[in-house]
C-alpha cells in the first residue's frame, strides 16, 4: 500500500469515525443490542466494527445519552440501549450541525470541477 493510500484510509477513518455516534443516536430510537444496531447501520450504508461500536455505546450511555437494560432471557444475556431523553436533544442538535456542515462542504467541494480553488 502507498504511503497516499494509507494516508487516505487513515482520514476516512477518522472521518467515520467522527459521524457514528451521530449515526448510532439515530437508529436507537428504536432499543437495539449490540449486534442489532451494527447489522442496521451495514444495512444502510455505513460499516462498523464490533471493537468500535461497543466502546462507543458504554460511553453514551455513561455520559447519559442512551438508557440500557440488560435481558438475560434466551442463550446468553444481551444489553439493550434505547436512546434517553437527554440522547434525543443531542440528537436534534448534532443533527441540525450535521446538516450545517454537510451543507458548508458540498459548498466548499462543488465550488470548482477540482473541489478547490485554483491559485491566481
Amino acid at each position: 500500500m502507498s504511503k497516499i493510500q494509507s494516508s487516505i484510509d487513515k482520514l476516512d477513518l477518522e472521518l467515520r469515525r467522527g459521524t457514528l455516534a451521530l449515526a448510532a443516536l439515530s437508529q436507537l430510537r428504536t432499543t437495539r443490542h449490540g449486534y442489532s444496531l451494527i447489522r442496521k447501520l451495514t444495512e444502510l450504508g455505513l460499516e462498523v466494527e464490533q471493537g468500535t461500536l461497543y466502546p462507543l455505546l458504554r460511553r453514551l450511555d455513561e455520559q447519559g445519552l442512551l438508557d440500557s437494560e440488560w435481558n438475560v432471557e434466551g442463550s446468553r444475556p444481551r444489553k439493550y440501549y434505547t436512546i434517553s431523553a437527554e440522547g434525543a436533544d443531542a440528537l436534534e442538535c448534532l443533527s441540525a450541525a450535521w446538516r450545517q456542515l454537510a451543507q458548508s462542504m458540498s459548498a466548499l467541494l462543488d465550488e470548482s470541477p477540482g473541489g478547490y480553488d485554483e491559485p491566481d
